[in-house]
């Protein structure tokens, strides 16, 4: 009898999921996040259904406690709206500051929209048109304003969407983030800084996929990116180039280890649901199916963490104590499970017995300089 193979799955499977919600799109945000944490199948799954997390988290009565207010939705809005006011003065001003390049003037194709078309597949067409244009251009001075990328993640397709592309500089095409977190003597916050590198890591893996598939070469897309942010306390837009080699490496191994969400939505139940307008118990049980990898870091980037975090406080997970203390307990489930063999109500198998030594070692070690101290 040949063997049995499971089935390959539905491409419809992931919008079955979903319910009949249009699909939140993959942004850079997103990937970060996700490659943040590329073992948690749970997220994996829901990005790639283009669940609306927030709303899930809510229907399951976690509703998310971050992200951006409205006002800042609205500075940053506001602050990008100057950078490209007249002509895109101050973009084409910063480019010349910052990559010493002769771009007086400057042609700029805004992708925003294509002849009135919103679509991201038709501007994604349109990114790759131009771009087959510039790279075999020679000096055509062409800035790009919301080119569209694709990039695979975890089986699926995302559309990546930095704000400017510079055209070719030095031999080297750039990418441009602007947000509107101000850089105070030339620093700026550092943890915004470092996110904002991380989504700029995305687009610049993203182009350099797109220009492997268009046959150009992928080395003329420099590995630094242009932050644009206001000047101490004012709105003068500011610039600075900042090195991504180093985020560019990680994002690259994090990538890779992501498992196809298809793959993990096709293990599923037949009747497992995260459409948030089904009743809750169903869609509880569906999301119980997918596992996570709650850390106490995903309060800061993930909608679904309090749920995730409850569940593993209710289970005793060594995880809702930090990765550091997850990776030091390999093999056990529960710090429940570790306090009982350190006590010996409960006696540790082949696989614990390594790990339970290190522990009675690190007590004894900690009675005799606290009691040293004491």
């Amino acid at each position: 009898m040949p063997p049995q193979h499971p089935p390959i799955p539905s491409p419809e499977r992931l919008a079955v999921l979903r319910g009949p919600r249009p699909p939140q799109e993959y942004t850079a945000r997103k990937i970060t996040a996700l490659t943040a944490n590329p073992a948690c199948s749970r997220r994996a799954v829901l990005d790639a259904a283009g669940v609306d997390k927030a709303l899930l988290a809510q229907r399951l009565g976690h509703e998310p406690r971050f992200g951006q207010s409205p006002f800042a939705l609205r500075r940053e809005r506001s602050f990008e709206a100057l950078v490209k006011w007249g002509g895109y003065a101050e973009l084409i001003r910063l480019l010349r500051e910052q990559l010493d390049a002769p771009v007086g003037e400057a042609a700029v194709a805004d992708l925003n929209d294509v002849g009135g078309d919103t679509s991201l597949a038709v501007r994604a067409g349109e990114t790759r048109r131009l771009l087959n244009r510039l790279a075999a251009g020679g000096d055509e001075r062409l800035i790009l304003d919301g080119p569209v990328l694709n990039l695979e993640v975890a089986g699926q397709t995302a559309h990546v969407v930095p704000q400017a592309l510079s055209h070719r500089a030095g031999g080297k095409f750039y990418t441009v983030e602007i947000r509107s977190f101000p850089a105070v003597d030339g620093q700026a916050n550092p943890t915004a800084v470092a996110q904002t590198t991380k989504q700029a890591a995305v687009s610049v893996i993203a182009l350099r996929r797109t220009f492997t598939e268009l046959g150009l070469d992928p080395q003329a897309i420099a590995h630094e990116f242009l932050l644009i942010c206001p000047k101490d306390f004012s709105n003068r837009p500011y610039g600075r180039l900042i090195d991504l080699r180093q985020e560019l490496q990680a994002l690259e191994f994090q990538l890779s280890r992501l498992r196809r969400a298809d793959d993990l939505a096709n293990a599923l139940s037949p009747t497992a649901t995260l459409d948030p307008d089904r009743p809750g118990a169903e869609i509880d049980a569906t999301v119980r199916e997918l596992n996570a990898s709650y850390t106490p870091d995903c309060l800061s980037f993930c909608e679904m963490s309090r749920y995730c975090r409850d569940e593993a406080t209710a289970c005793a997970s060594p995880a809702r104590l930090g990765g550091v203390v997850r990776t030091s307990l390999p093999g056990i489930d529960s710090t429940r499970t570790a306090l009982g063999h350190l006590d010996g109500t409960s006696a540790p198998g082949p696989a614990e017995e390594a790990v339970i030594t290190r522990l009675r070692a690190a007590e004894r070690l900690r009675r005799l300089y606290g009691g040293a101290t004491a």
